[in-house]
């Protein structure tokens, strides 16, 4: 192992529910549950179908489960179809400092691995804070975005750490797990460019599933390269020089400054929805003639910078795109799952109003990100005045935070359309009960919807 690998290895050989602070573990319970209501949202649709059909495809002597159901399949399988329904709504929580991604994507590789290594309540909130610390840790040190490397890169070694862990790696294994996660798992950005697909929604439940299978590999005495970090051509040579700021010893706390989102949409048009929704009453849509968005850079690069997010055509260019997530704000008042409907997506009423609606960036807004993630919305109306309304923070960011009962309202709201009032209360109950849970499978079996899709 390089110094760095050896580093990240001793972290998470070292870190143990004893000794995590009390906010951590509020934080980790908080996320799981918010992570389980975004599963709920996304598990009719389509694409979730398809991932999970294609999951129950695979068996193993030690299976893991898909949320949902009481359908069992390979571990890094069940990682990958439970990954893209917590992700397919983009309602799960992100971190960003230098660079940044949706850490709540490693929960898809910690419920696998936790299941298989037969662990308790009190392992998976363990985990939960492991995979966090190391995923928003690599953020803290390097921006990998910049370089046309993308949020997977993160989530493979978080995943891979995490999922060791919980399996019972030794310090060797744990070691060639970093290795086999990191060296064939370099994900590109070009996933998000342009017109965006399905696989953007996959892409992290990927890492997820390629972080289970290097635990799997290292615990069957499969080795990796022996300096994936700092060796030639290794980490370093592909994404630049940088120091991981994690220092063994040291308790997990990174997982109480992740933001949560109130809307199903990328987490830089969070503040301007919510800015818009703060015009609406004074901007009536039939009257507005124009309306410009000043944000910071990387809300403009991600949200604002292509033609397509002018005229989206899937689910995926809709909700990484500033002109319609403002439009609908402007329109509708609200945000949900209809809201990228093919028929949303050709309204004529939607169309105009992205017509008239310029993105800039403002280096003001730029300077003061990623404290905040601001936004600054003028809307012009047909008789000539302006009206303004700009926000720092939007509702779920850490300096704003959602408190733990609209969290818990957050999760009733996703889970309406997949059961019972009266079930979400169960696992609501279940999860505020994670610490003394004695074996995990209670949860997958509350979760669990009869009717076994």
């Amino acid at each position: 192992m390089d110094a760095t690998t050896e580093n990240l290895v001793d972290y998470a050989m070292g870190v143990t529910y004893e000794n995590l602070p009390a906010a951590t573990i509020a934080a980790c319970r908080q996320r799981l549950l918010d992570t389980l209501g975004c599963v709920a949202g996304a598990y009719d649709h389509p694409l979730s179908q398809s991932v999970r059909a294609l999951a129950g495809r695979y068996t193993m002597d030690t299976p893991a489960t898909i949320l949902g159901s009481s359908r069992q399949t390979a571990p890094e399988m069940a990682a990958f179809a439970n990954g893209v329904m917590l992700r397919f709504m983009d309602l799960s929580d992100m971190y960003r400092l230098k660079s940044g991604g949706h850490p709540s994507d490693i929960i898809a590789a910690v419920l696998a691995a936790s299941e298989i290594g037969r662990r308790d309540g009190r392992s998976l909130i363990t985990a939960i804070a492991l995979g966090y610390e190391v995923y928003c840790s690599f953020c803290d040190g390097i921006d990998i975005n910049s370089d046309g490397w993308d949020q997977p890169v993160y989530g493979v070694v978080a995943s891979a750490l995490a999922a060791g862990w919980l399996i019972g790696l030794d310090r060797e294994q744990m070691g060639h797990a970093v290795a086999l996660a990191i060296t064939p798992n370099m994900a590109m950005y070009q996933t998000r460019q342009g017109e965006l697909s399905a696989w953007k929604g996959c892409a992290a439940a990927n890492a997820s599933r390629n972080g289970v299978f290097a635990a799997l590999l290292a615990q069957s005495g499969v080795t990796g390269p022996f300096e994936p970090i700092e060796g030639k051509d290794g980490l370093w040579d592909a994404i630049g020089r940088f120091d991981w700021p994690l220092v063994p010893g040291d308790a997990p706390d990174r997982i109480t400054r992740t933001h949560l989102k109130c809307f199903p949409i990328c987490y830089h048009g969070q503040t301007a929805v919510w800015t818009a929704l703060g015009l609406r009453d004074r901007a009536p849509a039939d009257r507005i003639a124009e309306i410009r968005i000043n944000t910071y850079n990387t809300a403009k690069r991600v949200m604002g910078n292509d033609l397509s997010r002018w005229a989206p055509e899937t689910h995926e260019t809709a909700d990484h795109s500033l002109p319609y997530v403002v439009g609908l704000a402007l329109l509708d008042g609200e945000i949900g799952d209809a809201s990228f409907r093919p028929e949303r997506l050709y309204d004529p009423r939607m169309k105009a109003l992205m017509a008239m609606t310029t993105v800039d960036e403002d280096s003001a807004l730029t300077a003061i990100y990623p404290e905040s993630s601001p936004s600054d919305i003028a809307v012009r109306l047909t008789d000539g005045s302006e009206i303004r309304h700009a926000l720092r923070y939007p509702k779920g960011h850490a300096l704003a935070p959602m408190s733990d009962s609209e969290v818990t309202d957050k999760f009733i709201g996703l889970f309406g359309g997949y059961r019972s009032r009266e079930d979400a209360g169960v696992v609501i109950d279940l999860v505020a009960r994670l610490d003394d849970m004695a074996d995990i499978g209670e949860l997958f079996a509350a979760f669990a919807r009869d009717n076994d899709a």
